[in-house]
């Protein structure tokens, strides 16, 4: 058996989120291959470390060489080389773009359903009424939410050429989600190669100009679109969003493991619907539990930021594309400002250290 029929047979391995298959995507190359008669050693280079998919590509790759003849098949995994990545994406990493001066907050959860989404735009604002200059992108190019909620979907960015834009202006930040370039109610149904190209655009087509933040809603889970952006912007922090149940909370612990696998800073972690106030007695319900989020800090050396509670006007706002924090008097305004002053306050903790290291 040689090496060449091993390629072919892999060409059959798909990466689940990316579509490609591994010899294609760079993952395997001859070199990478050891044959010794009946038994094979192969090494798979993923994107990242710790790919939480990598159980399922092992499993393929295993039952593929197995058909072909192998008795015993080894597979080991790496990470691939920083200009293997760059060819992956098509285009080097710029290292002269606002990512590299602003603060990237990405705002991310475990599950869907969880209001991240209400979260990240309300902290964007929070920022922006703080005298902070803010961006937010809607990473969520699947089940982008981020226009409707500011009240921009279907409002088109000013084009500067053919291939660069002025991000959307509303509230008082910059924005940018796929519901300015698609229908309300389109369905997108985009796979791996191409979320990872819109993503870039957002990113480096966008005409940010000088940003204080960035704050990016990323789609729930721990899929191809947080580690693209993980892996593109390393220097970011991660904000988690769960709710006091359980169910939440362990599935945001996943995400929060796979950024320290990264290298991705955890800020901490923000808990929405955390409780209801009595708008009789002002005595706090916490209907769905309490302490989930403070066990979930403590996981991942890291603390609770803020507590969001239960307000119809929250929903309400956001469905009408007037987020609650534009209202300056309302209690709610001033609990996503304090949550604001603790992210700030631990992204200068955080870089404090690395400065310490440094010096």
């Amino acid at each position: 058996m040689d090496k060449q029929k091993v390629l072919e047979t892999l060409k059959e391995v798909y990466d689940p989120e990316l579509g490609r298959n591994i010899v294609d995507l760079g993952m395997v190359k001859p070199e990478y291959i050891d044959i010794q008669g009946s038994e094979i050693k192969i090494r798979v280079n993923l994107t990242i470390q710790g790919c939480p998919l990598q159980a399922t590509i092992k499993d393929d790759i295993e039952e593929k060489l197995s058909s072909i003849g192998f008795d015993k098949v080894t597979v080991t995994f790496g990470e691939m080389s920083q200009q293997d990545k760059d060819a992956l994406m098509g285009e080097s990493f710029q290292q002269d773009s606002v990512f590299d001066t602003a603060r990237t907050i990405l705002v991310g959860s475990g599950k869907g359903g969880v209001g991240k989404s209400t979260v990240a735009v309300n902290l964007a604002i929070a920022a922006s009424k703080s005298g902070h200059k803010v961006g937010l992108i809607d990473a969520d190019i699947l089940g982008f939410s981020i226009s409707r909620m500011l009240g921009t979907s279907g409002v088109r960015p000013n084009a500067i050429d053919d291939t660069h834009m002025y991000p959307i202006e509303a509230h008082g930040i910059k924005v940018i989600s796929m519901g300015n370039f698609a229908g309300e109610d389109s369905a997108v149904v985009w796979r791996g190669p191409l979320l990872s190209n819109v993503l870039k655009q957002f990113m480096y087509d966008v005409e940010w100009g000088d940003l204080d933040y960035i704050f990016v809603d990323l789609p729930p889970g721990t899929g191809d679109v947080p580690l693209s952006m993980m892996q593109l912007i390393p220097q970011s922090y991660l904000l988690l969003v769960t709710t006091p149940q359980s169910a939440a909370s362990h599935v945001a612990g996943r995400l929060g493991k796979m950024a320290q696998k990264a290298g991705v800073d955890i800020l901490g972690v923000v808990e929405n619907m955390s409780y209801f106030e009595c708008p009789d007695c002002g005595s706090k319900q916490y209907i769905f539990g309490k302490g989930e989020a403070n066990k979930l800090g403590k996981e991942l050396d890291s603390k609770v930021l803020g507590e969001i509670p239960i307000i119809t006007e929250i929903r309400e706002k956001s469905d009408k594309g007037t987020p609650i924090t534009l209202e300056d008097k309302n209690p709610v305004t001033q609990v996503y400002k304090d949550i604001f002053s603790n992210i700030d306050r631990r992204c200068t903790e955080i870089d404090d250290s690395y400065a310490g290291i440094k010096k």
